[in-house]
């Protein structure tokens, strides 16, 4: 079983070298490298406990000024392993963020090893935008996130530069980039 300190520091090495070396998100680089960007392992076994997890982040997030903590990713290597499983959860998450009185304050972002967009096949190069190393919820300050977009052109086709970046890189290449953090220490199985 992985320990979460070996997924935080596989998970920062996915953000460092994937998201932002790829600039898949070119709103990330300075949060991180300013240490704003707080990454919390969730050893929770059950819907429930991530639920109280991710809640409680958020409090705590929208308790601190920006200037502290920018964002945070609950990543949650033992539950919702499952994309299917993970996605019904997201829908009832969103719910949650809304009956917190969260809705204008912050948003969730979704990351999963298996991460499928509709429409499209489970090999597709275009899911690695959202694949991780494992299931994690981002939890996003729409307020920062309204300050990033208006200081960047054009951010509607940052989507569809991603994509055909992935499409440009392969699906192999993808697949084995994210097995690479998965497996660093033996730690996860290609299952």
């Amino acid at each position: 079983m992985i320990s979460a300190a070996v997924a935080l520091e596989q998970t920062e090495r996915w953000l460092a070298e994937f998201v932002i070396g790829l600039n898949l998100c070119p709103f990330a680089g300075r949060p991180f490298k300013n240490g704003r960007v707080r990454i919390v392992v969730s050893t929770a076994a059950s819907e429930q406990a991530l639920t109280a997890d991710w809640l409680s982040e958020g409090e705590a997030l929208l308790a601190m000024p920006a200037v502290e903590v920018e964002t945070t990713l609950v990543v949650h290597p033992f539950v919702l392993q499952r994309f299917p499983d993970y996605n019904d959860y997201l829908w009832a998450a969103n719910e949650r963020l809304v009956e917190q009185g969260w809705e204008g304050e912050l948003q969730l972002a979704s990351f999963h090893p298996d991460y499928q967009f509709a429409g499209e096949g489970p090999h597709a190069a275009s899911n690695y935008t959202n694949r991780s190393p494992y299931p994690m919820l981002h939890l996003i300050r729409e307020d920062s996130l309204e300050r990033a977009l208006q200081n960047f052109d054009n951010p509607e086709e940052i989507p569809q530069r991603n994509i055909e970046l992935m499409e440009k890189l392969g699906a192999e290449q993808l697949r084995s980039q994210l097995l690479g953090y998965q497996n660093e220490n033996g730690s996860h199985d290609d299952a």
